[in-house]
């Protein structure tokens, strides 16, 4: 069987801990799109980790964690990340990496940095991770593929043929030092060393897998608002965050995947530019943003202070009909126990006339949040281990949530820890 988790939002949803508490009892865990631009926090036994290229289900010792075809693989990171979380007590955990996945370059990052200066005040909000540059050049055709650097005549002639084009841009548009095809050539030389006891065919192992009943997790990287085609272009990332995404970048038939479980937060935050409607500000945010996560709302890769508001109905329905969503786990409810009342945005107000569907972006930009207000709990609700323990105005709130969703909450995570879950039947 083939499950995935993905986002609803704007990413930062807590789809680590969810895919982590669903790894135990997956045999595969896989990595479909992103690279190191967003990042997974986790917590269990062995400490608090955020992670980035790693699946988050690294953890368990019966997994198989696989980085597939879709993912901009840095290849440097990827082994930075297994070797802190092994220096942490983490047994080595057995990882394949796709001969079809393409590699981030140090260029990419030093373009993505390049073009975020250039653009000043215009700027995408980048993680600078050289994410746009790297799927840019893999559509251009003119990326490096694993398979790639295991042929010598191949990789040396097209080392010569991408710092040709690539100098021109460096020289005339960022007045920037050039590339030197010897030098770029010794980097992909000491990848192949790196990468090379990993690389298989994994759409051959996974779709085997299939065929032996074998259960297998797909791990989606941000959420479906920044998907480019269906979220809020053009502040989005540069592959599709949707779990139908996942048949292509890991290799398998759509109609595998049986189980979407989107992950929606009980608030709203974000990281980056970007259209946000029901954005709160000043005291009012500060204090979520406090209160938020493990430690407070800062980003998991970046570290930059997460964008706060309230719960925002009509972008998180449209996040999990994108997803197609079968199941939603709702998470950090918990944090919300020290509110009164809680609003919740139901609808858009754009030129006048009040919408519950979520628009292209430029209509976005004119819509204005229409609040209902729900009453709040005003106790902490961690350590509670069973839904009807919730307290009654904590329930109508996860309650009130589904319906506007219309899709069943089936896990309500009150607390960062692995076993910090409610399990609700519905």
């Amino acid at each position: 069987m083939v499950r995935a988790v993905v986002g609803a939002n704007w990413g930062d949803e807590g789809k680590g801990k969810i895919t982590d508490m669903l790894g135990q009892s997956s045999d595969i865990i896989v990595r479909f799109q992103g690279g190191s631009n967003a990042g997974h926090t986790i917590i269990n036994n062995y400490g608090k980790f955020a992670l980035h290229l790693l699946p988050s289900g690294v953890f368990y010792g019966h997994t198989t964690s696989i980085i597939g075809n879709g993912v901009a693989l840095n290849i440097p990171y990827l082994f930075r990340e297994i070797q802190e979380i092994v220096k942490k007590g983490v047994p080595e955990p057995k990882i394949l990496v796709s001969n079809r996945a393409q590699i981030l370059m140090p260029y990419h990052i030093l373009f993505d940095q390049y073009e975020e200066e250039r653009l000043g005040g215009k700027s995408f909000g980048s993680t600078k991770s050289g994410i746009a540059p790297f799927y840019s050049d893999k559509y251009a055709k003119i990326g490096f593929q694993v398979s790639e650097l295991f042929d010598d005549a191949l990789l040396e002639e097209k080392t010569v043929r991408i710092c040709e084009q690539k100098n021109v841009i460096l020289k005339y548009l960022y007045h920037k030092p050039e590339l030197d095809p010897k030098e770029l050539l010794a980097t992909l030389h000491e990848y192949r060393d790196m990468v090379a006891p990993y690389v298989c065919d994994t759409a051959a192992f996974l779709q085997e897998a299939i065929h032996e009943g074998k259960t297998i997790l797909l791990e989606g990287q941000l959420g479906a608002l920044k998907d480019p085609d269906f979220g809020i272009y053009p502040m989005v990332t540069s592959s599709s965050t949707l779990a139908a995404y996942g048949a292509i970048g890991a290799g398998i038939p759509p109609y595998e995947i049986k189980d979407i479980i989107t992950v929606v937060k009980a608030y709203s935050s974000a990281v980056g530019a970007g259209e946000f409607v029901s954005e709160i500000f000043g005291e009012e945010a500060d204090e979520l943003r406090r209160r938020g996560g493990d430690g407070g709302e800062f980003g998991a890769t970046t570290g930059r202070p997460r964008r706060m508001g309230w719960f925002d109905a009509v972008a998180s329905r449209y996040g999990c009909r994108m997803q197609g969503a079968t199941e939603v786990a709702l998470t950090v409810l918990d944090v919300l126990g020290y509110l009164e009342e809680i609003p919740v945005c139901v609808g858009y107000e754009i030129d006048g006339k009040v919408t519950k569907e979520f628009p292209t972006t430029a209509a976005l930009a004119k819509a204005k949040p229409v609040y209902e207000k729900l009453p709040g709990w005003k106790c902490d609700i961690r350590g509670i281990q069973t839904y009807e323990e919730l307290p009654e105005n904590c329930r109508r709130y996860v309650e009130f949530i589904e319906k506007e969703l219309n899709v069943p909450i089936t896990m309500v995570s009150n607390g960062p820890g692995r076993e910090e879950i409610i399990r609700r039947n519905v």
